[in-house]
């Protein structure tokens, strides 16, 4: 299994932006939030496939994982790790689900007790109301991504580290072509930063349902309540 779920995601070769002040520096990031939540209010499904590179601290080679998200309003995700190993990760509102195949095993468990996952599925599950679930501001002085635009930090609101939140920040590039998250890096307390980079990204195509269904295959053992 996963260390924890991720958490919901090409860009424009421009010139170097000069640091902005601080009053401009508000309005970009004001700017780039309100582009974001008009293009997820637009979006009913969305796809992607991914990448995951996880840098655990005292190691120095990291861990990559790569595999396919689905996403569909209103609370439905599906997650699937195709490798090194094949996982499947469904979520409906508050319900988690996942496959391991190579366990023979679907464990069950409720989103409100995974801390460590929530604030990303938050984000994934319901991106298009960044200021309502977070903290928003610029990342470093300004930094920005490969396509140009800022760099947004996330800071979940009414958790914190002191609150038993493993997270201490979730760092999004935007992509500037159409305003969808194209990378997450969470960043944990322990120093542990596992980063989630988006491609081939289709939105709205009309995702049945039944993507989001998990089909217990015949004999596969079912775990109730497990929280991972």
């Amino acid at each position: 299994m996963r260390k924890f779920l991720p958490i919901l995601v090409a860009g424009l070769c421009l010139a170097p932006f000069p640091v902005e002040g601080g009053d401009d520096l508000a309005k970009r990031i004001q700017d780039l939030v309100s582009r974001v939540d008009a293009r997820y209010a637009q979006t009913q499904d969305f796809q992607a496939d991914f990448i995951q590179e996880t840098r655990i601290e005292g190691f120095e080679t990291p861990l990559i994982s790569s595999g396919h998200l689905y996403i569909k309003k209103p609370g439905r995700l599906r997650w699937d790790y195709v490798e090194p190993s094949v996982e499947q990760i469904y979520v409906n509102g508050d319900q988690v689900e996942m496959y391991v195949p190579e366990h023979n095993q679907i464990l069950k468990g409720n989103l409100t007790m995974m801390v460590a996952t929530k604030a990303p599925l938050r984000l994934l599950q319901g991106a298009g109301k960044l200021t309502e679930q977070f903290e928003v501001s610029a990342t470093g002085n300004g930094e920005r991504g490969d396509g140009g635009l800022l760099l947004l930090t996330l800071i979940p609101k009414g958790q914190s580290p002191a609150g038993g939140s493993p997270i201490t920040r979730i760092v999004s590039e935007i992509q500037p072509q159409t305003y969808f998250i194209q990378t997450v890096s969470i960043h944990e307390t322990s120093g542990n930063v596992s980063t989630f980079r988006f491609t081939n990204l289709k939105a709205n195509t009309g995702l049945d349902d039944r993507v989001f269904d998990l089909v217990p295959p015949e004999g596969v053992v079912i775990v109730e309540d497990i929280i991972p």
